[in-house]
């Protein structure tokens, strides 16, 4: 005789539309018990007085359960063949549903439309790229109301990734819900007593300009986001099979398709509704109109061999930052490198170890421009002007004209008539190959106002009157900021 709950479940999933099939698949049982409580809801079923197949075989099933009390009743059934068992698996359900250990019955909770999200990840093994191994987890996310999924594979789990994740879901969904609910993971959930939850702050960070509410669900309670669980498990059954993956790109490239054309436009056993065609009741929260940048972002130094590290590879930069700490960010397709807020270099990224990514121009500056040119404190501060000034630098080089008496004559026009107006002129002279500081200052003079500011003050060491300092990076502060928040 089944609990009164598990009955309860059976009407219910009735009322909702579910087949008996369907029912019996959802809940372990057999279709023809379900089909006995549709119709008789309300009486108990006496116990059979007579011998069951099952009778001498169910002191071992108590063994098997007592032992590993989830396991199913195929695998169940499996080992009673072995026994010498001819029976049917129905009877073993219905034993298994009696003693109550195989599953438990849970009132399903449907949510209102947008109202809420569930979140999780899974772990798919690993890809190979040349001598590195790396790890892959699929991010999943789905609307409660609609079943509509989102699958995103990455190779980490870090609060960076998890945050873009969400941002791209965000974007496929096109819109924000009301909640997310999310497990135990300690990029969500930093500690927890009984119902007190301490979130991560750097979550609670992101979340809250979109007004999302976190909830945390209780530990060892998967049934408290069964929706993503069944997703992940779909996701494990029907699109991992099978599948020959080369890299990342390839990795999200067929799961997308695979969204589009399968996981969100079948009949939903739940639901019986495609996921696409019932997200179209759900209304979203519209998405901020400027939305944060969540790519992993960290300081960087660049090495005498014009390089940064990042993730066990080298990425080169141009030259005239050597010594300098410039802001790197990186998702799974690209590494980006600023000075300030200018790009300076921008590359594919490399999933292999030790590897050194190298742009040619970058290269080709080195062999132009000897490396005790950039050692100059002046040449320096003229080279992380920005591009133009770079360009320039190498252009006087190969016009062999004396570098270090252009640089200082430059600096000074810089001083007299601004960053802004100097670096109009060399774009101008670049554009009529016209190398010289005496060209420059031609174009300032016929072109130009010099700005009006207060000249420095003159100290008696004139060697200190010479020192010239690079405007400040403030993003190396925010890079710090970042770090010691996740810390």
């Amino acid at each position: 005789m089944l609990e009164r709950r598990t009955v309860f479940e059976i009407c219910r999933l009735k009322d909702l539309g579910l087949s008996a099939r369907q029912i019996a698949k959802e809940l372990g049982l057999g279709r023809r018990t379900v089909r006995k409580y549709l119709r008789r809801p309300e009486k108990s079923v006496q116990k059979r007085t007579g011998k069951s197949k099952l009778d001498s075989y169910k002191s071992l099933i108590d063994e098997i359960i007592k032992e590993h009390p989830d396991t199913p009743g195929t695998v169940i059934l499996r080992r009673l063949r072995e026994q010498g068992y001819d029976g049917g698996i129905t009877i073993i359900r219905e034993y298994l549903a009696g003693r109550g250990k195989q599953r438990k019955a849970f009132i399903r909770i449907e949510s209102p439309p947008g109202e809420q999200m569930q979140l999780d990840w899974g772990y798919f093994g690993t890809i190979v790229y040349g001598n590195a191994k790396r790890k892959l987890y699929a991010f999943a996310i789905t609307e409660s109301y609609s079943r509509e999924l989102y699958v995103e594979f990455t190779h980490s789990q870090k609060q960076a990734v998890l945050h873009q994740c969400l941002l791209n879901a965000f974007g496929f969904f096109n819109g924000t819900p009301g909640k997310v609910v999310v497990d135990n993971m300690a990029t969500a959930v930093i500690e927890r007593h009984g119902s007190l939850v301490r979130f991560n702050d750097a979550f609670l960070d992101f979340l809250r300009p979109f007004k999302i509410s976190p909830v945390a669900c209780n530990a060892r309670q998967p049934q408290e986001k069964g929706k993503i669980e069944r997703s992940i498990r779909y996701i494990r059954q029907s699109f991992w099979p099978l599948r020959v993956i080369k890299d990342l790109s390839d990795a999200n490239y067929q799961v997308r398709k695979w969204l589009d054309e399968t996981a969100n436009t079948r009949i939903h056993g739940t639901t019986g509704e495609k996921p696409s065609e019932r997200f179209l009741n759900v209304k979203l929260r519209p998405l901020l109109e400027h939305l944060s940048d969540c790519r992993d972002t960290v300081s960087a130094k660049v090495h005498k061999d014009f390089a940064v590290r990042y993730d066990n590879n080298f990425y080169t930069v141009p030259p005239w930052t050597v010594g300098r700490q410039l802001i790197l960010k990186a998702d799974n397709e690209t590494i980006s490198i600023f000075y300030k807020d200018k790009t300076v270099a921008v590359h594919p990224r490399c999933w292999e170890h030790k590897k050194r990514i190298e742009i040619p121009s970058h290269a080709e500056q080195v062999k132009r421009l000897k490396n005790k040119v950039f050692r100059d404190r002046d040449i320096a501060v003229f080279a992380l002007m920005g591009d133009e000034a770079s360009d320039y630098l190498e252009a006087l080089a190969d016009a062999s004209q004396p570098i270090k008496k252009n640089i200082t004559r430059l600096l000074y026009l810089k001083d007299e008539y601004g960053e802004a107006s100097l670096l109009y002129a060399i774009t101008k002279a670049l554009k009529h190959k016209a190398y010289g500081a005496d060209y420059i200052e031609n174009i300032l003079y016929q072109e130009m106002t010099p700005v009006r500011v207060h000249p420095p003050v003159k100290l008696k060491n004139d060697d200190l009157n010479r020192i010239r300092f690079a405007m400040p990076l403030l993003e190396e502060y925010d890079a710090i900021a970042i770090k010691r928040s996740r810390s």
